[in-house]
């Protein structure tokens, strides 16, 4: 490494360096950017909408003891498929992959909204996870084909932006309409769903690879694909179960655990060593700034679905909130991460410089989760809106800023692998976070709520998501005792999501300021601009042939 941590760039992208500087953008970059905005929009819509619905839907199909697989199911396939969808991007091309993404989530869609049974919905749920999470890596994947990583930060915002409109709308949403008839929240996506289609379909009109069907498939790296879906789909088994429905100390939680890490770590050296075209390239692993990306990444990860997954529990079960009017009270964070989340995009354009504001950000978020430990039962709407505004602030700054770090190192041919896994560590992450918050507020509820309240509770329920609905009918002082209790439960997850952030400060020492790449990759660029290209040649050759010699 050198005094830039940057890597050797490949002859071929140093030759199409001025080539590849953007110029004026015509209507099929904004087009293509219109396209990518809605699939976002489409998947991010989901994900923040079904946590207000989740108890509703839950009392309604007898779900209580298998509560945690309705979000364990798409964190588990979307995670999982998250490596593959960049190598199959960058073998097949990004919009016959993306087409792919869209047509898996609506099945899921479809499904989720036709299910009777918890069993049904977790298996909907797990389709709808692969199209999910193909979608946020494509877009993230696409956006980097279209525009240099040094002028990538305002378009990086512009999707934080899309992240929180669905953010503001769907808890709310989903609270409305899991009062009305919670299969709507599901059947609501198929038009949105077609609409994506439509868009990508008529809109995305980037370069595919050339190759036929055989070689493409020759390409997969099917073994490491097999590998690392095996690690992660055993890993998430192992955080589903452990201190919820098997102690974690248990045979059931440590088997799948350790066999999953061990898996995963198998994955990663089985792909440094393959002598063909492996999924995650070591390369992409193999400078310090990069890596401390992937490492600020996990943890923001971690520690942000935290509060976004579980804020909800405070607003229903100890201010009493229905779950529309929880969603409404959510609205000062998702709003604030979106706004800082395109501060940090824009200002990290302008600035050339992204350590700032990653450190920044870490501050914010151990600050606001100290104090989101102050949220009492009888908290004022002062107190829980400013409190949500300063933790948001600082998942809003670094929300963007890692990608910074993670690519600027990199040839920008290697953009895709690095990005699908960056989703794939984030994507991991918050399973981890939503695993650790579980079990974190299971243990503080099973101590801190009245034994008699505790005792008509089964073991392996949820006690949390199963108590929500009968709170408010509980006579006093029991009712005040319970809404206690979960005020310091709560309190406990921030604690400790509070010392994990620390993880996060140390990250930063990893980083150094690498200068940001002007050029893009243009094996994947968009066909208008290959014939706008073509034309502008034409035109210079026309022009040569007419120009009269000097001599």
């Amino acid at each position: 490494m050198g005094s830039t941590d940057t890597l050797a760039v490949p002859e071929h992208e140093t030759r199409h360096q001025a080539n590849n500087a953007s110029g004026k953008r015509g209507s099929a970059f904004w087009l293509t950017m219109l396209a990518l905005i809605v699939s976002t929009f489409l998947s991010a819509l989901d994900l923040t909408a079904i946590g207000t619905a989740l108890p509703t839907i839950v009392a309604d199909l007898n779900g209580g003891d298998d509560f945690s697989w309705a979000g364990s199911a798409y964190a588990l396939s979307s995670t999982a498929v998250l490596p593959l969808s960049g190598s199959l991007a960058d073998i097949f091309g990004r919009r016959p992959v993306l087409l792919g993404a869209i047509l898996f989530f609506a099945l899921g869609s479809a499904l989720n909204g036709a299910a009777q049974s918890m069993n049904m919905l977790i298996a909907a749920r797990t389709v709808q996870g692969i199209g999910g999470g193909a979608i946020i890596t494509l877009t993230e994947i696409v956006i980097s084909d279209l525009v240099p990583l040094a002028e990538r930060g305002t378009f990086q915002g512009v999707i934080g932006l899309v992240w929180a409109l669905a953010s503001g709308v769907g808890p709310p949403l989903g609270g409305v309409i899991a009062g009305a008839n919670w299969r709507w929240l599901f059947y609501m996506n198929l038009p949105l769903s077609g609409i994506a289609l439509v868009l990508v379909w008529f809109f995305l009109s980037v370069r595919t690879p050339d190759g036929s069907m055989r070689e493409k498939f020759a390409r997969i790296d099917f073994m490491g694909n097999a590998i690392v879906i095996s690690g992660t789909t055993l890993a998430v088994v192992g955080l589903t179960f452990g201190g919820v429905r098997f102690p974690w100390s248990s045979v059931q939680v440590l088997a799948p655990l350790i066999i999953g890490l061990a898996l995963i770590a198998g994955f990663m050296v089985y792909e440094a060593k393959i002598p063909r075209e492996p999924t995650v390239p070591w390369v992409i692993l193999s400078n310090r700034t990069t890596v401390g990306g992937y490492v600020s990444t996990f943890v923001h990860g971690l520690t942000s679905i935290s509060i976004v997954y579980y804020i909800a529990i405070y607003f229903q079960a100890v201010l009493g909130a229905s779950s529309s009017r929880s969603g409404v009270n959510q609205l000062a964070l998702s709003l604030t991460i979106a706004l800082f989340a395109l501060i940090a995009g824009v200002f990290t354009q302008v600035a050339q410089r992204y350590r700032p504001f990653i450190a920044v950000g870490w501050v914010f978020i151990i600050v606001g989760f100290g104090i989101t430990t102050l949220f009492k039962a009888d908290s004022t709407t002062a107190q829980w809106v400013g409190y949500q505004i300063v933790v948001a602030a600082g998942i809003g700054l670094i929300y963007t800023a890692p990608v910074f770090p993670i690519l600027a190192p990199l040839p920008v041919n290697r953009t895709a692998p690095a990005l699908a896994f960056f989703a794939f560590v984030r994507a991991f992450a918050q399973t981890w976070g939503i695993t650790i918050a579980a079990t974190v507020l299971q243990n503080a509820l099973k101590a801190k709520l009245p034994a008699a309240f505790v005792a008509q509770f089964t073991g392996g329920v949820e006690i949390a998501y199963a108590a929500i609905p009968i709170i408010r009918d509980l006579p006093e002082p029991l009712r005040a005792q319970v809404r206690v209790a979960f005020a310091e439960s709560m309190a406990t997850i921030w604690k400790v999501m509070t010392g994990i952030s620390a993880l996060g400060v140390l990250s930063i020492l990893l980083l150094k300021e690498v200068p940001m790449p002007t050029h893009k990759d243009d094996k994947y660029g968009l066909h208008a601009n290959t014939e706008v290209n073509a034309d502008e040649e034409k035109r210079e050759s026309r022009q040569a042939s007419t120009t009269p010699s000097v001599f």
